[in-house]
């Protein structure tokens, strides 16, 4: 229980002392370095260039045409405790964002820089939750708790034809023994097009290993007129082939919700739909999260988890519908990982 403590993993803990060591890297201290912050010489040309060292002279970077920037590379033991990003909305799709724990070959986290923080579409919007946080004008806050034993590196891929000017980032973390039992943070993006014949979208398949799930964001675009959001999620667990040991009872249910939504958006600590929008042009678009923060879904072996995609028939009889989704599945697990389906190019991204 100490070794649980010295994580900081809740508000129970904080009169505690520990001996942990808190770090940070931004671009004014890029490897995080004990007292390596704001060195920086500022040229002529710099805001800076009358005060000197030690001012606001490099706090965000530019991310160069299809290119790879390692935002952090940090040595172990230790757990990252929040992340801070800003960026233009350009490249809320067109970056991708990848975390790789403990020197493995393939990422833990893959996902674009916006879903991930749950502003999927492309788009700018406030998300007011416990463990992720949208704030304006598009403060990406990130609270996950992501344990590391030997190595943490987090990078930021962009794949924009153009410059990503005024990339700000500030990574916090705590260098301390890291338990045995502590499983890993874990994030995988898909997107699909539903049909008539199987109206389904896959958010998780092929997850191996013991582990728990913890959240779902869904970029839900609608192709059709009337109510979308009538499908049920299903949690597969440890072996389940045709029939899920988890079954919901319809999209607005499983985000908190009822009733369709009364056409009312929201946003609360653990579950929310703050995301609803439908302009003249447009096709209707929105945005939806859960995190089972209380209520993870644990499993031993593996994990499959989809979503449908239903509307109503004349009749009542339920209409399979032809919609576009995008989704993150958030979860943890003792490494190592099953490789992840290839991301989808930036065209398979793009939303607008």
């Amino acid at each position: 229980m100490d070794s649980l403590y010295r994580l900081n993993l809740g508000l129970g803990s904080l009169p505690l002392l520990s001996e942990a060591e808190t770090r940070s890297i931004s671009a004014e201290n890029t490897a995080g370095e004990k007292g390596g912050g704001a060195k920086a010489m500022p040229d002529h040309s710099n805001p800076a260039s009358m005060l000197g060292p030690g001012w606001k002279v490099r706090p965000c970077i530019t991310l160069e045409p299809n290119s790879t920037t390692t935002l952090a590379d940090i040595a172990g033991p230790g757990i990252i405790q929040h992340i801070w990003i800003t960026v233009d909305p350009k490249a809320y799709r067109a970056t991708v964002l990848r975390i790789y724990w403990d020197e493995e070959p393939t990422p833990s986290i893959e996902v674009p820089l916006g879903d991930f923080f749950c502003n999927g579409h492309g788009l700018r919007y406030n998300v007011n939750s416990l463990p992720m946080a949208v704030n304006p004008v598009g403060g990406f806050n990130s609270y996950w708790p992501m344990p590391f034993r030997r190595r943490a590196r987090v990078t930021i891929q962009n794949e924009h034809w153009e410059q990503i000017q005024g990339f700000f980032y500030q990574i916090t973390y705590a260098l301390t023994e890291i338990p045995e039992g502590i499983a890993h943070f874990h994030a995988q993006w898909r997107r699909s097009m539903t049909t008539r014949e199987y109206p389904e979208h896959v958010i998780l398949d092929g997850v191996q290993g013991r582990g728990h799930y913890v959240g779902t964001f869904l970029a839900w675009t609608q192709l059709s007129n009337g109510w979308w959001g009538e499908g049920e999620i299903k949690f597969y667990l440890d072996g389940d082939t045709e029939y899920p040991t988890i079954c919901g009872t319809g999209t607005e249910d499983y985000f908190g919700g009822a009733w369709c939504f009364d056409g009312q958006t929201y946003s609360t600590p653990f579950l929310g739909y703050p995301l609803y929008r439908k302009e003249a042009g447009e096709v209707p678009r929105h945005g939806l999260y859960r995190w089972h923060i209380f209520d993870p879904i644990r499993f031993k072996k593996n994990l499959k988890t989809t979503i449908q995609a239903l509307g109503w028939w004349p009749g009542v009889k339920f209409q399979p519908l032809t919609d576009d989704i995008a989704s993150v599945g958030y979860w943890y697990q003792q490494e190592p990982h099953a490789t992840f389906p290839e991301l989808p190019p930036l065209h398979g991204r793009w939303s607008r």
